[in-house]
């Protein structure tokens, strides 16, 4: 088997691609048990997720989570599931989408492609497509805003690991974070504005991320620094008092202690101290998923409300909005500094092309001669 794979259909003379790789988590193919099956063995067996060794965690994992957690979740998918599929892919093609269109109406020679780093479409998979387009510049945009191991940290293993495999390697760059970007923080500060225009303020506003083991706060990530960072940041443009908001972490798996104060376990608290009216967003997610419509939309509500909680409102992710097209515009634009992205006009392309079919044929006669 030869070390580095190759273009399907190379040809020399091909115009350079500069391009943006857009990186979600993952979701299976459909909210069945067999389809969960497949996606949480991916995601569960990769080491950065799941830190324990493979000789403990693997037994139990084909053993007894693989057994009894799909049919769960499946259904739970399944009360949140789209038209079109799984929320947080049809969330993630509109926001490729709409990144594509806004670059192309400033004039940037840029593609935009999406992938998922677990399910489909695959990394390695959409990162061919691009190779074989004649790949020079590839910017990764993970789409999460707070840095952690376990999710952009995941996202550069996987790009480091097929790329080891390609002969010809393009300059790349890596988007590590924007929890402090200031147009992410004013689109989340506008969204929340909007809906409070319409209902008044409530009582208080939770602000939900995901959780993580504690664990790896006590080892380095900075997760939980920038999320209690946007969760501040975003308080201040909304002018909230300190006991105006609360910051809670969601979606524990396991024993261990994970970073606290726990959402749901918080709601039930707030209810029984008399907060009558709650509202929640979920800053760590850029695109509503399982974990914002059915754990915190379902399940966080019915918490809150069962423990004499009198109103709940989720107040969805960005999605695909215009302010949420716009920061990433500029977070590419930003992050493409110094790289030649714009469109050249007509002339020059159709002069670059018989230059470029010139080398190619050079190449060719070169090769003939070897």
């Amino acid at each position: 088997m030869p070390r580095f794979s190759s273009p399907k259909q190379f040809a020399h003379g091909q115009p350079p691609l500069t391009a943006v790789l857009m990186v979600q988590l993952g979701t299976p193919d459909e909210p069945t048990a067999s389809a969960l099956r497949r996606y949480l063995a991916q995601f569960l067996s990769d080491p950065r997720v799941v830190e324990i060794p493979s000789i403990v965690w693997q037994p139990l994992l084909h053993g007894v989570i693989l057994r009894t957690r799909p049919a769960k979740s499946a259904a739970k998918y399944a009360s949140v599931w789209l038209p079109e599929g799984s929320p947080l892919r049809v969330h993630t093609d509109r926001q490729s989408r709409g990144l594509q269109a806004a670059l192309n109406a400033r004039g940037h020679a840029v593609e935009v492609a999406m992938a998922m780093r677990y399910g489909n479409p695959s990394m390695s998979s959409v990162m061919r497509s691009l190779r074989d387009r004649n790949l020079q510049r590839l910017l990764v945009l993970p789409m999460y805003p707070q840095y952690a191991g376990a999710t952009t940290g995941t996202v550069f293993d996987e790009i480091a690991r097929e790329l080891q495999s390609w002969r010809n390697l393009p300059e790349l760059r890596l988007i590590r974070n924007f929890h402090d970007d200031a147009a992410y923080l004013e689109a989340l500060a506008a969204n929340i504005r909007l809906a409070w225009d319409e209902k008044g303020r409530p009582d208080r506003l939770v602000m939900s991320f995901h959780g993580v083991p504690h664990r790896t706060l006590m080892e380095g990530d900075p997760y939980h620094c920038e999320c209690h960072k946007t969760a501040r940041l975003l308080a201040q443009r909304l002018g909230l008092t300190q006991d105006q908001w609360t910051i809670t972490f969601q979606s524990r798996f396991g024993r261990a202690a994970w970073l606290e104060p726990y959402t749901e376990p918080t709601l039930e608290a707030l209810a029984r101290q008399g907060v009558g009216r709650v509202d929640i967003v979920c800053p760590g997610f850029v695109s509503d998923c399982l974990e914002t419509l059915e754990e915190i939309a379902q399940e966080a509500r019915d918490a809150f409300l069962n423990a004499g909680g009198k109103e709940f409102n989720y107040l969805p992710c960005l999605n695909d909005s215009p302010a949420m097209v716009e920061t990433l515009v500029g977070l590419v634009e930003r992050h493409t500094g110094g790289w030649d992205i714009t469109k050249p006009d007509s002339a020059l392309e159709a002069a670059d092309a018989a230059e470029r079919a010139a080398a190619a044929q050079r190449a060719i006669a070169l090769g003939a001669l070897a």
